[in-house]
């Protein structure tokens, strides 16, 4: 990443690109918050992807006089080798050569809006829309060229950014560009070049991000390092739902090193010109005592008092296809899932910088345009005088701290006009402060036929909300501490088919008579908001997990079960494909070992993802060991196979440490783990002894969302795997080394 000097950055960054937003997008991106839903309306529906919202072709793709090709994107690279994907995409698409553009990311001064970068949306929004505003303008650079030699476009051809003519003519496409005009609308339906054309769609290349984290960088936002640059801290209580009992601000100002101490009403930020001195100063703060701001927290079986809580209940599917089926078996279950952390490595950072009247804030939100309207209405600044500028932030997948801590920085860079100000919280107020995946409880029931088939399937779900991202000053932890504070959005539940904590509740698989409620809890005991894959993860938990022990009940083999009831082929040739390349019919159960399976499609809308693995447990400790993860994807047409693969492999990873570890401890008034010992993650020998990911590319199919597509299968496979290993079904997560060991007694 290169980082931008002051200078820089008030000339644009360098290259100065204009293009139009309309004014219908930019008024519609005020409206923010939803998970993966909070970019503008569409203005054209006729076109795919992002075009919708940004027709413009100008929005998306530069190319200057002297060739050179900037590609933009709304959408941020969180580690999930999005930039890579996109560029390949462009490259392609513009017969370009290898590395010969320039991509620019989720920047409100340069890109366009598209909202969240979450529920994995940027291949089939981002990659949809680049791939065909790139097709739109390859077309008007042949028919440029034809329309100066008085020829057919169809008699050219491109190669290498340059157009050529049959009698050996040719032009580049930045003397071509000169003379066109992009600031028009694309057009639909524009042909793409021939499959066999492709170099670089489809293809395994180097991920652009990589080589600057693995050889230390400037990688992340926590490396950003401007000229005569402050480095800040917020004062906060222990943790979310606390304050410091008394703050002596002189005596802050007083301590060694100290440059500044901002104050507006509760809130608090120490400013120093090094890093060290507010560290300290912080810990001598912490010393005080603390008290609760709301009442006391839910006490005991955590389940039950979720499902206790008010909530409004919402018919999700309600299918009677066969009333008059027979059913001769029911059984029913509950399972449940603890509040998460995202648990980054790097605690949540943010440079803020104001200077002359303007904010730019560099941050790892994943929303930059959402987080722009809310910061302007926290500083009480005109939008266009807020600019937001992604940097990558050193690991997440959700709404953490990155929002906050921007925020924070913000609020004191204000208070320093002309002095930029880096402000990282600690690792134990990003674990007391940031929003916590929620806590979550299924009831699941179902009947079976005398043939062995279900008839009849129940799945209800309570959950507090997942999507309180920022669209409003009162969305921040320093918008609620400054006089006067400002109101929170309420919370209100992600509507289907994407779903927050319902989604992913309603089944794939074709049961005639299925219903489906969600029990939305709008009120939280802790903080909560987006968590990768939202209530996903936990719905097919239950579903697969159910599924399992359905097919136990009829006695048939658990994949032979799930086949007989799919009737989408995709999803058949995942299941079928995890399995024979994971060698199921061969085989062989042994003592305390066993394999387990689960299948799920992310969102019934994205990626098909399959999922087996091989599961031993030791009877003296309850301890797993997972030998082998074998899984198959189905994500439409494949980009970049090694990107897919990261994403599943880490999926896994991920899923499994909240699977067998994770869960937030909390008393009375506050969260108890504010550091890793206190809230333990998976380490490296629970990583699967060996991983394969078989990708199922479907060429000129559109792309599925992937980047979440595992979280769910992994965790029911394990409980699946445990369950046949041990003979306990265990359904309450994590399914820790203790609760195996407890379920399994002596053994």
């Amino acid at each position: 990443m290169t980082v931008p000097t002051r200078r820089d950055m008030l000339a644009g960054g360098g290259l100065v690109v204009f293009f139009a937003l309309s004014g219908v997008a930019q008024a519609q991106g005020l409206s923010g918050g939803g998970e993966g839903g909070a970019g503008p309306k569409k203005i054209r529906p006729d076109l795919p992807g992002s075009l919708a919202t940004e027709p413009r072709l100008n929005a998306w793709i530069r190319i200057a006089p002297d060739g050179e090709v900037v590609v933009f994107t709304g959408k941020a690279e969180l580690g999930q080798g999005i930039r890579t994907a996109l560029m390949q995409l462009a490259m392609d698409e513009l017969d370009l050569a290898d590395n010969s553009l320039t991509l620019i990311s989720a920047d409100t001064a340069r890109t366009p809006d598209e909202g969240i970068t979450a529920g994995s949306h940027s291949m089939q929004d981002s990659g949809t829309a680049i791939l065909n505003a790139a097709a739109n303008v390859r077309h008007r650079l042949l028919a440029e060229a034809a329309r100066r030699w008085t020829v057919a476009p169809a008699t050219l051809s491109t190669n290498a950014g340059t157009v050529r003519a049959p009698d050996g003519r040719s032009v580049g496409y930045g003397d071509l560009a000169a003379s066109l005009d992009l600031q028009v609308d694309a057009e639909p339906d524009m042909p793409r070049r021939p499959v066999a054309a492709r170099r670089f769609i489809g293809r395994t290349v180097p991920r652009v991000d990589i080589h600057a984290k693995l050889t230390g960088g400037t990688a992340y936002v926590h490396d950003i390092k401007l000229p005569h640059m402050l480095h800040a801290r917020v004062v906060r209580g222990p943790s979310d739902g606390t304050r410091l009992a008394t703050v002596d601000h002189a005596a802050i100002a007083r301590l060694p090193g100290i440059a500044k101490v901002v104050r507006d009403g509760n809130f608090t930020a120490i400013l120093a010109e090094r890093e060290w001195p507010v560290v300290q100063a912080l810990h001598v703060i912490n010393r005080a005592g603390w008290q609760p701001t709301r009442p006391r927290l839910p006490q005991g079986d955590l389940a039950t008092a979720i499902q206790r809580l008010p909530a409004q209940d919402r018919p999700i599917l309600d299918r009677h296809d066969a009333p008059g089926a027979v059913p001769v078996r029911e059984i029913a279950a509950r399972y449940t899932r603890p509040y998460l952390m995202h648990g980054a490595i790097g605690p949540s950072c943010a440079v803020a910088l104001f200077e002359n009247g303007a904010m730019t804030v560099w941050t790892h939100s994943q929303g930059v345009y959402p987080l722009r309207n809310a910061l302007a209405q926290l500083l009480a600044l005109p939008v266009e005088q807020v600019r937001c500028i992604h940097s990558e932030g050193s690991g997440c997948y959700g709404h953490n701290g990155a929002d906050d801590v921007a925020a924070d920085a913000a609020l004191a860079a204000r208070a320093v006009p002309g002095r930029p100000v880096r402000m990282q919280w600690m690792r134990e107020q990003e674990h007391g402060w940031e929003p916590l995946g929620p806590a979550m409880v299924t009831e699941l029931s179902g009947a079976l036929d005398a043939r062995g088939r279900i008839v009849r399937w129940n799945h209800a779900v309570w959950s507090n909300p997942h999507n309180m991202r920022p669209s409003a000053a009162g969305d921040f932890l320093a918008g609620q501490e400054v006089v006067p504070p400002f109101p929170a959005t309420p919370p209100k539940p992600i509507p289907q088919p994407e779903g927050g904590g319902d989604r992913n509740a309603v089944p794939l698989y074709a049961f005639p008579n299925a219903v489906v409620r969600h029990h939305f809890i709008p009120g939280m005991p802790l903080r909560t908001s987006a968590l990768r894959g939202l209530g996903a993860h936990m719905n097919v938990f239950s579903i697969e997990c159910f599924i399992d022990e359905l097919a136990a009940t009829a006695r048939c083999d658990p994949v032979a079960f799930r086949l007989a009831h799919m009737d989408d082929p995709r999803a058949q040739a995942v299941i079928r494909t995890a399995a024979d390349k994971f060698g199921w019919t061969r085989y062989r159960r042994q003592p305390w070992r066993s394999a387990g399976v689960a299948f799920a499609r992310y969102k019934n809308l994205g990626a098909y993802c399959a999922i087996v693995l091989d599961v031993e447990i030791e009877p003296e400790t309850g301890q797993a060991v997972v030998y082998r993860a074998v899984a198959a994807v189905d994500s439409g047409e494949v980009v970049n196979p090694g990107g897919i693969r990261n994403q599943i492999e880490g999926g896994i990873v991920q899923s499994l440490s909240w699977t067998r570890h994770e869960a937030v401890g909390f008393d009375a008034h506050r969260r108890t783990a504010f550091d890793w010992s206190e809230y333990p993650i998976a380490r490296f020998v629970d990583v699967p002894r060996a991983v394969e990911v078989h990708l199922l590319d479907r060429r000129g199919a559109p792309f599925l969302g992937t980047g979440e597509a595992a979280q769910g299968p992994t965790a029911a496979a394990f409980a699946n795997a445990v369950a046949l290993a041990t003979g306990k079904r265990i359904r309450a997560m994590p399914l820790s080394a203790g609760t195996i060991k407890a379920a399994i007694g002596d053994g």
